[in-house]
């Protein structure tokens, strides 16, 4: 029997900036993420939990009562507010949970109810085995929520789609073409799962991302749209710079690009940061990687003199909003940052 898709049933996954019942993390604790550095990652980490704590409840998946405890510790001495962050006894492998986390949907014929789907996940085309505990992370959260799941049976992580609110979802042809995700798969097919699951109308694709990336590509290092119709795109000003290329093609794609209404994209340009360089390895430093609370953006700063300019541009996209740097320099290590670190729950 044909299983009815969430599409279907009216289920549709909500833009970030719609409003949260809050967010969920997964508390950092793999050293391999981190080599020789885990320890320095907390101070900006805890900065941003406090942050999120203030306007939404933060749920956070720990490995267990030892974790937690640790982790109370940290935040009641970075002075989050306690009584917003909860803890869950669901172990994980890893701290990203934008990738492994779930992808909450809401229903448009009943807004009360709620429901997740649980894609599988290979830590990006099986580079950091073993992920098994990371891979059962949606239904664990969603059993304990009594929500409704629905399995795709193929590889998707949440930082390789980012949504409009009005059926539209960006994403590249770099990641979920990759032939290490689902290489029986062509792109019609997966602009098909993309829609039935996440319930969208519409599928626009850029090609690049940025370099240093081991996820092959995430849109959320790249293209974010910051309402129905805009977004905000990183740029290299640098000619010489390998991304200057990559990203220019990017913006020419974006360029061309109508959404469902026939109307072209406000594209608003980001610049990338100075090169963050560790061990000789260029890392994925991307100011795109911002998270969109209720009533905040938490960006990823890098010690960089771009680091105000682009502060001032997102606070011009997000008047409502108020802007929270935090030095990612440490947390840019693991090759991800505060997008990469959390997953949204949409309020009903």
């Amino acid at each position: 029997m044909v299983q009815p898709t969430p599409r279907s049933l009216g289920y549709y996954f909500p833009a970030e900036f719609a409003p949260h019942a809050s967010t969920w993390l997964s508390w950092p604790h793999k050293e391999a993420s981190w080599p020789g550095k885990i320890a320095s990652i907390f101070p900006s980490y805890v900065a941003f939990i406090r942050a999120l704590a203030r306007f939404e409840d933060v749920n956070i998946n720990v490995v267990d009562a030892t974790m937690q405890q640790h982790a109370m510790e940290l935040l009641q001495a970075g002075g989050a507010d306690g009584s917003r962050i909860h803890f869950h006894l669901h172990p994980t492998n890893d701290a990203w949970c934008r990738d492994h986390g779930p992808a909450f949907l809401l229903n448009r014929n009943d807004p009360s109810k709620k429901a997740v789907v649980d894609w599988n996940y290979n830590a990006w085309g099986n580079k950091y085995p073993p992920y098994d505990l990371d891979d059962v992370i949606p239904t664990r959260i969603a059993e304990k929520m009594g929500l409704p799941v629905f399995y795709p049976g193929i590889i998707m992580e949440g930082g390789s789609v980012d949504f409009n609110g009005e059926g539209t979802v960006m994403t590249s042809t770099a990641c979920l073409l990759n032939p290490n995700r689902n290489p029986h798969l062509n792109q019609q097919q997966i602009e098909q799962y993309l829609m039935d699951y996440y319930g969208q109308d519409q599928v626009l694709w850029v090609d690049e991302g940025i370099i240093g990336d081991d996820t092959d590509g995430h849109i959320d290092d790249t293209v974010r749209f910051i309402n129905a119709d805009t977004v905000v795109t990183v740029i290299e000003e640098n000619k010489a710079d390998e991304n200057y290329a990559l990203l220019q093609h990017n913006l020419r794609q974006l360029s061309a690009m109508r959404l469902l209404n026939g109307k072209q994209l406000n594209i608003i340009e980001l610049p990338m940061p100075d090169p963050v360089i560790w061990e000789g390895q260029a890392l994925p430093a991307s100011y795109a990687n911002f998270y969109i609370a209720n009533q905040q953006v938490i960006v990823p700063t890098y010690r960089s003199k771009k680091d105000q300019q682009v502060l001032d541009i997102l606070q011009n996209c997000f008047s409502d909003r108020e802007m929270v740097g935090i030095d990612s320099t440490d947390i840019i290590w693991g090759l991800g940052s505060f997008h990469c670190l959390s997953q949204q729950e949409p309020a009903t």
